[in-house]
């Protein structure tokens, strides 16, 4: 009866081990669907902005940038979170009218593996990660 026990117990410590290993998976696995989706955002911006005399669509506060999608051309499904509510963000310069007058911009995500911080991907080329999130156009990084 007691080996019975004990084996018990070693089977409950060994599944609870690999159920916490899996969850930490799963928040890298979204957080690297994240990051994937923030840069074909960003590649969309670019290709926009090629088409556009070299200017982005003008959003001056903080936007979901699905609500870009058409706007930006992309067909199909526009990326969004992997697990809702959506922590997707854009904000670029210009004067807020939606016609391409921007010069820069800031796309980010929050990260979910690692709390508190924000995948943050600029207009002139920076990539990385932050533990505030961007409040304006400027690059952060």
């Amino acid at each position: 009866m007691i080996e019975l026990l004990v084996v018990i117990s070693i089977i409950a410590v060994l599944a609870t081990l690999v159920m916490v290993s899996f969850t930490s998976s799963q928040k890298q696995a979204k957080d690297t669907q994240r990051k994937s989706d923030i840069r074909q955002y960003q590649t969309a911006l670019e290709g926009y902005t090629n088409k556009s005399g070299g200017l982005y669509p003008s959003r001056t506060v903080k936007v979901d940038p699905s609500s870009l999608c058409s706007t930006l051309g992309i067909s199909g499904t526009c990326p969004t979170d992997p697990k809702p509510p959506a922590v997707y963000s854009y904000i670029s310069s210009g004067s807020g009218n939606p016609n391409s007058d921007a010069t820069d911009y800031v796309l980010w995500a929050t990260l979910e593996n690692q709390t508190g911080n924000y995948y943050i991907v600029c207009s002139i080329g920076k990539i990385g990660v932050l533990t505030s999130a961007p409040t304006s156009s400027t690059c952060p990084l």
